[in-house]
Protein backbone atom coordinates (compact mmCIF):
# COMPACT_ATOMS: atom_id res chain seq x y z
CA UNK A 1 0.00 0.00 0.00
CA UNK A 2 1.55 3.26 -1.17
CA UNK A 3 0.38 5.31 1.82
CA UNK A 4 2.26 2.99 4.18
CA UNK A 5 5.38 2.04 2.29
CA UNK A 6 4.83 -1.61 3.25
CA UNK A 7 2.28 -4.21 2.18
CA UNK A 8 -0.16 -5.43 4.82
CA UNK A 9 -1.56 -8.93 4.54
CA UNK A 10 -4.29 -8.64 7.14
CA UNK A 11 -7.29 -6.37 6.77
CA UNK A 12 -10.33 -5.82 8.94
CA UNK A 13 -12.93 -3.04 8.83
CA UNK A 14 -12.63 -0.46 11.57
CA UNK A 15 -15.59 -0.34 13.98
CA UNK A 16 -18.59 1.61 12.73
CA UNK A 17 -18.11 4.16 15.53
CA UNK A 18 -14.81 5.11 13.89
CA UNK A 19 -16.74 6.62 10.95
CA UNK A 20 -16.58 3.72 8.50
CA UNK A 21 -19.05 4.05 5.61
CA UNK A 22 -19.16 3.09 1.95
CA UNK A 23 -17.99 6.59 1.05
CA UNK A 24 -15.29 6.74 3.73
CA UNK A 25 -13.59 3.37 4.07
CA UNK A 26 -11.80 2.72 7.35
CA UNK A 27 -9.50 -0.27 7.82
CA UNK A 28 -7.17 -1.74 10.39
CA UNK A 29 -4.32 -3.34 8.42
CA UNK A 30 -1.40 -5.39 9.69
CA UNK A 31 1.41 -7.76 8.86
CA UNK A 32 0.82 -11.41 9.60
CA UNK A 33 4.01 -11.99 11.57
CA UNK A 34 3.95 -11.85 15.34
CA UNK A 35 4.71 -8.33 16.53
CA UNK A 36 4.19 -7.11 12.99
CA UNK A 37 3.24 -3.57 12.11
CA UNK A 38 -0.34 -2.34 12.02
CA UNK A 39 -2.09 0.87 10.97
CA UNK A 40 -5.45 2.59 10.74
CA UNK A 41 -6.13 3.59 7.13
CA UNK A 42 -8.91 5.92 6.01
CA UNK A 43 -9.78 6.36 2.35
CA UNK A 44 -11.89 9.13 0.85
CA UNK A 45 -14.09 7.38 -1.70
CA UNK A 46 -16.29 10.31 -2.77
CA UNK A 47 -15.58 13.92 -3.66
CA UNK A 48 -16.62 15.11 -0.21
CA UNK A 49 -14.82 12.47 1.86
CA UNK A 50 -11.73 12.81 -0.34
CA UNK A 51 -11.78 16.55 0.39
CA UNK A 52 -12.04 15.88 4.13
CA UNK A 53 -9.15 13.40 3.97
CA UNK A 54 -6.91 15.91 2.19
CA UNK A 55 -7.76 18.64 4.71
CA UNK A 56 -7.03 16.31 7.61
CA UNK A 57 -3.63 15.36 6.17
CA UNK A 58 -2.74 19.00 5.60
CA UNK A 59 -3.62 19.81 9.20
CA UNK A 60 -1.54 16.93 10.51
CA UNK A 61 1.40 18.19 8.47
CA UNK A 62 1.09 21.66 9.99
CA UNK A 63 0.44 20.67 13.62
CA UNK A 64 2.70 19.33 16.34
CA UNK A 65 1.47 18.10 19.71
CA UNK A 66 1.28 15.07 21.98
CA UNK A 67 -2.52 15.02 21.51
CA UNK A 68 -2.15 13.98 17.85
CA UNK A 69 -1.98 10.44 16.44
CA UNK A 70 1.20 9.42 14.64
CA UNK A 71 0.88 9.88 10.88
CA UNK A 72 2.37 6.88 9.06
CA UNK A 73 1.82 7.98 5.48
CA UNK A 74 -0.40 9.55 2.86
CA UNK A 75 -1.09 8.82 -0.80
CA UNK A 76 -3.29 10.76 -3.19
CA UNK A 77 -3.97 9.42 -6.67
CA UNK A 78 -6.24 12.37 -7.40
CA UNK A 79 -9.44 10.42 -6.72
CA UNK A 80 -9.20 8.32 -3.53
CA UNK A 81 -6.67 9.76 -1.09
CA UNK A 82 -5.51 7.37 1.64
CA UNK A 83 -4.31 8.52 5.06
CA UNK A 84 -2.49 6.04 7.29
CA UNK A 85 -2.38 6.69 11.04
CA UNK A 86 -1.16 4.70 14.00
CA UNK A 87 -3.42 1.86 15.04
CA UNK A 88 -5.15 3.04 18.21
CA UNK A 89 -7.58 0.14 18.43
CA UNK A 90 -5.83 -1.08 21.55
CA UNK A 91 -6.20 2.27 23.32
CA UNK A 92 -8.91 3.16 25.82
CA UNK A 93 -11.97 4.51 24.01
CA UNK A 94 -14.64 6.15 26.19
CA UNK A 95 -17.43 5.77 27.23
CA UNK A 96 -17.89 5.01 30.03
CA UNK A 97 -16.81 8.35 31.42
CA UNK A 98 -15.13 8.82 34.76
CA UNK A 99 -13.91 11.96 36.50
CA UNK A 100 -10.35 10.98 35.55
CA UNK A 101 -11.22 10.44 31.89
CA UNK A 102 -12.99 13.78 31.66
CA UNK A 103 -9.96 15.48 33.22
CA UNK A 104 -7.64 13.73 30.76
CA UNK A 105 -9.65 14.98 27.78
CA UNK A 106 -9.79 18.50 29.20
CA UNK A 107 -6.00 18.44 29.52
CA UNK A 108 -5.75 17.58 25.82
CA UNK A 109 -8.23 20.30 24.86
CA UNK A 110 -6.20 22.83 26.85
CA UNK A 111 -3.05 21.70 25.01
CA UNK A 112 -4.81 22.06 21.66
CA UNK A 113 -5.85 25.62 22.47
CA UNK A 114 -2.31 26.49 23.61
CA UNK A 115 -0.84 25.28 20.29
CA UNK A 116 0.11 27.87 17.67
CA UNK A 117 -2.42 27.45 14.85
CA UNK A 118 -1.30 26.93 11.24
CA UNK A 119 -1.63 29.98 9.01
CA UNK A 120 -3.91 28.20 6.56
CA UNK A 121 -6.75 27.56 9.02
CA UNK A 122 -9.99 29.45 8.33
CA UNK A 123 -11.97 31.59 10.78
CA UNK A 124 -15.24 30.00 9.82
CA UNK A 125 -17.13 31.20 12.90
CA UNK A 126 -15.97 34.82 12.83
CA UNK A 127 -18.76 36.16 10.62
CA UNK A 128 -21.30 33.42 11.33
CA UNK A 129 -24.86 34.39 12.16
CA UNK A 130 -25.01 32.45 15.41
CA UNK A 131 -28.81 32.75 15.61
CA UNK A 132 -29.40 31.43 12.10
CA UNK A 133 -30.15 27.84 13.10
CA UNK A 134 -32.95 28.79 15.49
CA UNK A 135 -34.31 31.25 12.93
CA UNK A 136 -34.42 28.45 10.37
CA UNK A 137 -36.39 26.34 12.86
CA UNK A 138 -38.74 29.28 13.44
CA UNK A 139 -39.36 29.57 9.69
CA UNK A 140 -40.05 25.84 9.27
CA UNK A 141 -40.48 24.08 12.64
CA UNK A 142 -41.92 20.82 11.30
CA UNK A 143 -38.63 18.90 10.77
CA UNK A 144 -37.42 19.81 14.26
CA UNK A 145 -40.74 19.11 15.96
CA UNK A 146 -40.85 15.69 14.27
CA UNK A 147 -37.87 14.73 16.44
CA UNK A 148 -40.16 14.78 19.50
CA UNK A 149 -37.80 16.87 21.63
CA UNK A 150 -40.42 19.40 22.72
CA UNK A 151 -44.00 20.43 22.12
CA UNK A 152 -45.04 23.07 19.56
CA UNK A 153 -46.24 25.27 22.43
CA UNK A 154 -42.88 25.07 24.23
CA UNK A 155 -41.00 25.91 21.04
CA UNK A 156 -43.25 28.89 20.30
CA UNK A 157 -42.61 30.34 23.75
CA UNK A 158 -38.89 29.58 23.80
CA UNK A 159 -37.82 30.66 20.32
CA UNK A 160 -37.39 34.41 21.01
CA UNK A 161 -35.06 33.70 23.95
CA UNK A 162 -33.16 30.99 22.07
CA UNK A 163 -32.62 33.20 19.03
CA UNK A 164 -31.54 36.19 21.11
CA UNK A 165 -29.11 34.19 23.27
CA UNK A 166 -27.59 32.24 20.38
CA UNK A 167 -27.06 35.48 18.45
CA UNK A 168 -24.81 36.69 21.29
CA UNK A 169 -22.72 33.51 21.51
CA UNK A 170 -18.98 34.35 21.64
CA UNK A 171 -17.73 32.24 18.73
CA UNK A 172 -14.95 34.30 17.21
CA UNK A 173 -11.35 33.92 18.31
CA UNK A 174 -7.81 33.17 17.22
CA UNK A 175 -7.16 29.87 18.99
CA UNK A 176 -6.75 26.49 17.36
CA UNK A 177 -9.97 24.53 17.83
CA UNK A 178 -10.77 20.98 16.75
CA UNK A 179 -14.51 21.69 16.50
CA UNK A 180 -15.62 18.05 16.69
CA UNK A 181 -14.64 16.79 20.15
CA UNK A 182 -16.63 13.69 21.03
CA UNK A 183 -15.91 10.14 22.14
CA UNK A 184 -15.51 8.56 18.69
CA UNK A 185 -12.85 11.19 17.90
CA UNK A 186 -10.66 10.56 20.92
CA UNK A 187 -9.05 7.82 22.95
CA UNK A 188 -6.72 7.58 25.92
CA UNK A 189 -3.24 6.16 25.35
CA UNK A 190 -0.59 5.97 28.07
CA UNK A 191 -2.61 8.25 30.33
CA UNK A 192 -3.15 11.02 27.77
CA UNK A 193 -5.94 11.74 25.31
CA UNK A 194 -5.28 11.46 21.58
CA UNK A 195 -7.65 13.41 19.35
CA UNK A 196 -8.32 12.31 15.75
CA UNK A 197 -10.37 13.56 12.76
CA UNK A 198 -8.92 17.03 12.23
CA UNK A 199 -10.79 17.99 9.06
CA UNK A 200 -12.97 20.61 10.83
CA UNK A 201 -10.13 22.45 12.61
CA UNK A 202 -10.20 26.24 12.48
CA UNK A 203 -9.62 29.42 14.46
CA UNK A 204 -12.25 30.33 17.04
CA UNK A 205 -12.97 31.04 20.68
CA UNK A 206 -11.43 28.06 22.51
CA UNK A 207 -14.47 27.58 24.76
CA UNK A 208 -16.39 26.51 21.63
CA UNK A 209 -14.57 23.15 21.73
CA UNK A 210 -15.75 22.56 25.29
CA UNK A 211 -19.32 23.64 24.54
CA UNK A 212 -19.52 21.36 21.50
CA UNK A 213 -18.28 18.37 23.49
CA UNK A 214 -20.61 18.68 26.48
CA UNK A 215 -23.91 17.41 24.98
CA UNK A 216 -22.38 14.13 23.81
CA UNK A 217 -20.42 13.78 27.05
CA UNK A 218 -23.62 14.03 29.08
CA UNK A 219 -25.52 11.75 26.70
CA UNK A 220 -22.87 9.08 27.35
CA UNK A 221 -23.18 9.28 31.13
CA UNK A 222 -20.79 12.16 31.82
CA UNK A 223 -21.56 15.26 33.89
CA UNK A 224 -24.30 17.67 32.77
CA UNK A 225 -23.02 20.60 30.70
CA UNK A 226 -23.72 23.22 33.35
CA UNK A 227 -21.23 21.56 35.71
CA UNK A 228 -18.41 22.39 33.29
CA UNK A 229 -19.80 25.57 31.70
CA UNK A 230 -22.09 26.99 34.40
CA UNK A 231 -22.59 30.46 32.92
CA UNK A 232 -22.76 30.20 29.14
CA UNK A 233 -26.31 30.94 27.96
CA UNK A 234 -25.22 32.10 24.51
CA UNK A 235 -23.07 29.07 23.82
CA UNK A 236 -25.69 26.71 25.23
CA UNK A 237 -28.35 28.21 22.93
CA UNK A 238 -26.05 28.18 19.90
CA UNK A 239 -24.91 24.58 20.42
CA UNK A 240 -28.51 23.45 20.92
CA UNK A 241 -29.56 25.26 17.75
CA UNK A 242 -26.75 23.68 15.75
CA UNK A 243 -27.63 20.15 16.79
CA UNK A 244 -31.41 20.57 16.81
CA UNK A 245 -31.53 22.11 13.34
CA UNK A 246 -29.08 19.57 11.96
CA UNK A 247 -30.86 16.54 13.42
CA UNK A 248 -34.06 17.46 11.59
CA UNK A 249 -32.43 17.71 8.16
CA UNK A 250 -32.22 14.89 5.59
CA UNK A 251 -29.44 12.31 6.05
CA UNK A 252 -25.95 13.08 4.74
CA UNK A 253 -25.26 10.35 2.19
CA UNK A 254 -21.48 10.57 2.63
CA UNK A 255 -21.74 10.54 6.43
CA UNK A 256 -24.92 8.68 7.48
CA UNK A 257 -23.88 8.65 11.14
CA UNK A 258 -24.12 12.47 11.41
CA UNK A 259 -27.89 12.89 11.87
CA UNK A 260 -28.24 10.18 14.57
CA UNK A 261 -25.30 11.74 16.42
CA UNK A 262 -26.89 15.19 16.18
CA UNK A 263 -30.15 13.81 17.54
CA UNK A 264 -28.33 12.24 20.49
CA UNK A 265 -26.60 15.56 21.18
CA UNK A 266 -29.86 17.48 20.79
CA UNK A 267 -31.46 15.46 23.59
CA UNK A 268 -28.98 16.87 26.09
CA UNK A 269 -28.18 20.21 24.44
CA UNK A 270 -31.79 21.47 24.39
CA UNK A 271 -32.39 20.97 28.15
CA UNK A 272 -29.00 22.60 28.79
CA UNK A 273 -30.04 25.68 26.79
CA UNK A 274 -33.43 25.83 28.51
CA UNK A 275 -31.79 25.65 31.95
CA UNK A 276 -29.16 28.27 31.04
CA UNK A 277 -31.88 30.66 29.85
CA UNK A 278 -34.26 30.08 32.76
CA UNK A 279 -36.86 28.45 30.49
CA UNK A 280 -39.18 25.62 31.50
CA UNK A 281 -37.83 22.16 30.61
CA UNK A 282 -38.70 21.20 27.03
Amino acid sequence: MRALGWRPDRYRPAPEDRGATESAARWIVAEAEANGRSAFVKIGATELTAHWTRIEHRNYQALDGWFLPDVLGFDDDGERPALALEDLSGADWPPPWTVARVATVREAIDAIHATAPPEHLPQGLRDRDAGAEWRSIAEDPAPFLALGLCSPAWLHRALPALIAAASEAPLSGNSLVHLDIRSDNLCIRDGRAVVIDWNHAQLANPVVDIAFWLPSLHAEGGPPPQEILPDAPGLAAWVAGFFCAGAGRPPVSDAPHVRPLQLMQSRTALPWAARALGLPPP
